[in-house]
């Protein structure tokens, strides 16, 4: 393992234990250890050709089926940007960001090629094809990411595109049957803000064998994360009040915690999802 993938690895447990001697290594694997969300970006123009890259890299991607139930749509228009930015909750990396890609779950396209070719498509109303669309959509997100990454791109996800999916459809154009299901900024990092790897939960919480193990055995180490986040909030200043177990469950708390994704589902079906 190189020097970078140790202090990736360390910075991720927040050196809680040594990383594991691997019998192969890689950089890709050190950038994927090194990944952190960046919000702050200087402005300075993407390399040409970098959209059709990440796209490349994503349609590279895994799709279930190869029906490839997702699209892209890249925003540069600065007024769109303001106002998506403002229906994700007021973050302006979505403003500034080199780059803004939404990311669809879009069950349309096969729809209109099965009509075209005279073929039924009744198996587009039902839940399992739009999780599909969403899984693919993620898998391609993902790949497109860790392009980025590679470059010395910064990205962050924007998953609050969600709060207001009515009015980001009208916004970006959507017809039936496409959804936005979040945002990625994508653009250069600014050197004045750096962005840290932030520590996730341990292994021994994640990661079970055979058989979902009981939640009594992950007390102890869901304590020590809580400890660990302690440490990186304040470290970050990020002002978080409480502990991560405390601001997790504050999330899912009620139905106003979801912050308007709680009429998800009212939503879907207002724009075209049957969801049988």
């Amino acid at each position: 393992m190189s020097e970078r993938g140790v202090a990736h690895f360390g910075e991720r447990y927040g050196g809680e234990g040594a990383a594991p001697r691997f019998a192969q290594w890689n950089e890709v694997i050190a950038s994927l250890l090194g990944h952190r969300s960046v919000r702050r970006y200087i402005q300075k123009p993407l390399p040409e050709g970098t959209l059709e890259l990440l796209v490349a890299a994503a349609q590279s991607a895994p799709s279930s089926s190869n029906l490839q139930l997702w699209s892209v749509l890249s925003v540069q228009d600065p007024d769109r940007r303001r106002r998506l930015a403002e229906l994700a909750g007021g973050q302006a990396h979505v403003r500034d960001a080199g780059l803004f890609l939404v990311w669809l779950a879009d069950l349309r396209r096969l729809g209109d090629l099965a009509k075209h070719r005279g073929a039924a498509h009744e198996g587009l109303d039902y839940l399992e094809m739009f999780v599909m669309a969403v899984v693919d959509a993620a898998l391609a997100a993902q790949n497109a990411l860790v392009a980025a990454e590679s470059l010395g791109l910064g990205t962050v996800y924007i998953g609050a595109l969600r709060n207001h999916p009515e009015a980001v459809a009208a916004e970006l154009g959507l017809p039936a049957q496409v959804f936005a299901a979040f945002g990625l900024c994508v653009g250069w990092p600014d050197p004045a803000a750096p962005a840290s790897i932030k520590p996730r939960l341990p292994q021994s919480v994640v990661l079970h064998h055979e058989q979902y193990g009981a939640f009594e055995r992950s007390v102890g180490a869901l304590d020590a994360y809580d400890r660990l986040m302690d440490g990186f909030y304040t470290k970050e200043r990020m002002g978080v009040q409480g502990s991560w177990s405390h601001h997790s469950a504050a999330r899912v708390a009620s139905a106003q915690s979801l912050r308007g994704r709680d009429r998800l589902r009212a939503a879907l079906s207002a724009m075209g999802f049957a969801l049988k």
